[in-house]
């Protein structure tokens, strides 16, 4: 049963005017000199993402997401002329496990978005020719199911499917960012850290970490441990209903190693960078509580499965160690998992103490979940943020947020 408090959070309340100008268009030359607001029991500092290293407390644990955003869209063109783009969100078959279906070398199908889909036929192959050091490959798109905008892919040479996207694929900019991807994009928006192949969208707060930065990091002994959820395109997905509750969450993939497990299992003071992080944090917890209760489907967390609960049933590191045993038990090294959780304003946090994020579109799940995090004091925060000049959305600015919940 969900209280009631919950279900009257309506979506008017994480509104704020956000004027276009103020959508960073490009990324900074140098990714480490953005800005850094700075917010801690109301107080609010104004400094340069530089400054992050000595704001962290010297017992800090930073939680990073290293998915690695592929070019996710294809653009393919009828025999009228007409472009069909075939925008990649998640594998379906052979394999439906990200890093199993980039391995696959001749068919595949994956759930899209596809624009223009009324012009596309349901016989009708649309063929992109490629080439790969001289030779030649014909990469062949079908309409599997146009009511699920499933699409089969399929090619010969015996390539992976990861070398036949950075064949023939493109940046996945966000719609926001009113230009095409330039070659600058392939790695201004990607992280430093970025590892795991499979996120459709960048977790954008990582891309302000310099390899300086990371360095002063390290200095100063401060512990960084990395997780992956693969970013999918709902992270764009507009909120079309007022109850919040209401919203579709789109599900997405999340993997943590059992050394990570291990690692997040330390009393330091853990600091999420990026939203991505939290929710792969607080989804782990949720998992090890379903594990405990021995509930069906526990790698998978729905989006308002937290709810349910008045108090938390398990400590974070109780939680930890089930998850530990499990892995243990079933001899994996990494856990894979699905993650719809929904986090609004009364959700209790469970794993950080600290948020480092970018400045989120109005009247959006983000929005919402740092009015989870600071509460009615986000109004303050990105006040604050138009008033002093910051970059808003995924090319912009940071915040580094510390945690203010009753």
């Amino acid at each position: 049963m969900i209280p009631e408090k919950f279900l009257t959070i309506k979506l008017s309340q994480f509104d704020y005017l956000l004027p276009e100008e103020r959508i960073a268009q490009k990324p900074l030359e140098k990714r480490d000199e953005s800005k850094l607001l700075v917010y801690n029991k109301g107080e609010i500092l104004n400094l340069s993402f530089q400054n992050l290293p000595e704001l962290l407390p010297a017992n800090s644990h930073l939680v990073l997401n290293n998915a690695k955003v592929i070019p996710a869209r294809l653009n393919f063109y009828r025999a009228t002329g007409a472009k069909i783009e075939v925008f990649l969100l998640e594998p379906e078959s052979p394999f439906n496990q990200m890093e199993l279906a980039l391995r696959v070398t001749d068919k595949c199908v994956w759930k899209c978005m596809i624009g223009n889909l009324k012009r596309w036929k349901n016989d009708e192959i649309l063929t992109l020719n490629l080439n790969n050091k001289g030779n030649e490959i014909f990469l062949k798109a079908r309409l599997f199911s146009e009511e699920k905008q499933l699409v089969e892919l399929s090619w010969e040479g015996n390539l992976p499917f990861s070398t036949i996207l950075d064949l023939a694929g493109k940046t996945p900019l966000p719609p926001y960012i009113k230009r095409d991807a330039e070659i600058s994009d392939l790695s201004s928006y990607q992280t430093v850290f970025a590892k795991q192949e499979g996120a459709v969208a960048a977790p954008t707060a990582g891309l302000h970490f310099s390899e300086k930065v990371l360095e002063k990091i390290k200095e100063k002994q401060i512990e960084t441990t990395e997780v992956t959820l693969y970013v999918g395109a709902g992270t764009f997905a507009p909120v079309n209903v007022e109850s919040m509750v209401d919203h579709e969450m789109h599900a997405e993939m999340i993997s943590v190693t059992a050394e990570s497990i291990e690692e997040l299992l330390s009393d330091k003071v853990r600091v999420a960078v990026g939203t991505t992080s939290l929710r792969t944090l607080e989804s782990l917890y949720w998992i090890g509580v379903k594990m405990y209760r021995n509930e069906p489907e526990p790698l998978t967390i729905e989006k308002l499965y937290p709810y349910q609960y008045s108090s938390l049933p398990l400590t974070w590191s109780e939680s930890m160690i089930v998850l530990k045993n499990y892995m243990h038990q079933m001899h994996l090294f990494s856990i894979a998992a699905k993650t719809g959780i929904m986090i609004m304003p009364g959700y209790k946090f469970t794993s950080v103490k600290a948020l480092i994020t970018n400045f989120h579109y109005p009247n959006t799940t983000l929005m919402m979940l740092v009015a989870a995090f600071i509460g009615d004091d986000w109004q303050k925060v990105y006040k604050n943020a138009l008033d002093n000049d910051y970059r808003f959305l995924s090319y912009g600015d940071s915040s580094l947020l510390w945690l203010n919940q009753n």
